[in-house]
């Protein structure tokens, strides 16, 4: 049996964790909702998703299992999730083609800032007492990692991620049409390339791990870039 000295750590780590993960999914599901209302579809806004109101947006499993279950694999160290996706009627858009762009984009951007939100929020850090900065910190600094590797990861060049749909916007028709097919494979092509890759890369001798070297360089770069122009040197 887990001891209390096993569990509290766990139970301070979840607790820097809650916070910047809810933020990080309902701003980004928002901001899809409130582009593609701004630019002509008000199907979010009748549905309500174009709100701050966590729960809203809270996907039973995205948001609440499989967060949770990273918290305990990774033993309080990480955590990833995702939310219900804010439903989009692209052909009530004004421009479709190019709206679609912009309504995919305002996720990720809404991630980016967040990011710098929590950065520019370390200067007040200590104000506060001593354990309260700490606990502070610690959210702070969770909530620039998942906002930024929240954005990076939706900006993969893969329907139904955000970058797919980009891609599909700005690509020509004889790539776009292509790539827009993709969507309804999009998940379980994106689940394989997670999850099966990496272990067959491992017996094949080589590096397949897709998260590492594709998903986890911008995030590193976008981190410190955002703490440098911050104003942390």
């Amino acid at each position: 049996m887990s001891s209390w000295a096993d569990i509290v750590p766990l139970l301070y780590s979840a607790s820097t964790w809650v916070l910047p993960v809810l933020l990080a999914i309902t701003f980004h599901e928002a901001a899809h909702g409130y582009v593609a209302w701004r630019r002509g579809d008000d199907t979010a806004w009748r549905l309500g998703r174009v709100t701050l109101n966590p729960l809203r947006h809270v996907h039973p499993v995205g948001t609440i299992v499989l967060p949770a279950l990273l918290l305990l694999v990774s033993g309080g160290k990480f955590m990833f999730g995702y939310a219900k996706p804010v439903p989009v009627n692209f052909s009530r858009l004004a421009n479709p083609r190019r709206d679609m762009v912009w309504v995919a984009l305002a996720g990720p951007g809404m991630n980016v800032a967040l990011a710098a939100a929590a950065a520019l929020l370390f200067h007040v850090v200590n104000l506060f007492p001593a354990v309260v900065a700490g606990w502070l910190a610690h959210n702070l600094q969770n909530a620039m990692l998942f906002n930024i590797l929240l954005a990076v990861f939706n900006m993969l060049p893969l329907p139904p991620l955000d970058g797919g749909r980009v891609a599909v916007g700005l690509l020509p028709d004889a790539l776009a049409i292509p790539l827009a097919r993709l969507e309804s494979f999009g998940l379980l092509i994106l689940i394989a390339a997670l999850f099966v890759l990496p272990p067959l890369g491992n017996r094949l001798g080589v590096d397949l791990n897709l998260f590492v070297w594709v998903v986890w360089p911008p995030v590193e770069f976008l981190i410190e870039f955002i703490w440098v122009i911050t104003g942390h040197g």
